[in-house]
């Protein structure tokens, strides 16, 4: 099966490993200069570093995560619209909003991380998440608008 609302499931799928990878380069080398021996921690999370470690640092680590919450209903109704045949035209569209969108607001997060505007950015995404949703419900159960 071959759906154009697929590439950009895997382009956001990347793009969270960019993230992944400007994470791990940015903050072990900020750990080492607070002192901190990961060979030696035990047990904690990721969060137990703020306050520990310089902000910008953690801006990355928070993005990360960020990539591994609301995106994950965006890959499953990427799924769904696949399966149901409806994964091109606008639903393609939208989903490359979506992922523009996301890594619109991992760059903002990771530089600037200016509330307001991450918050708009993400706002605009989850609108864009809610169309695709409302397409995956109008495919899964018959619903057809006009």
């Amino acid at each position: 099966m071959h759906s154009e609302i697929l590439k950009p499931v895997v382009v956001l799928i990347a793009w969270t490993l960019v993230m992944f990878v400007w994470m791990i380069a940015v903050r072990l080398p900020a750990m080492k200069a607070a002192g901190i021996d990961i060979t030696k921690l035990r047990g904690g999370k990721g969060s137990d570093a703020d306050g520990v470690l310089p902000a910008k640092a953690q801006w990355k680590a928070h993005n990360y995560n960020h990539l591994l919450e609301q995106p994950t209903c965006f890959y499953a109704v990427s799924f769904v619209i696949a399966f149901t045949g409806t994964g091109d035209g606008i639903n393609a569209w939208i989903a490359w909003a979506y992922v523009a969108l996301r890594i619109a607001h991992s760059l903002w997060q990771a530089t600037v991380n200016k509330v307001s505007i991450r918050f708009t950015i993400f706002i605009l995404a989850t609108l864009c998440l809610i169309a695709l949703t409302l397409h995956a419900a109008m495919a899964v159960f018959g619903w057809h608008h006009g």
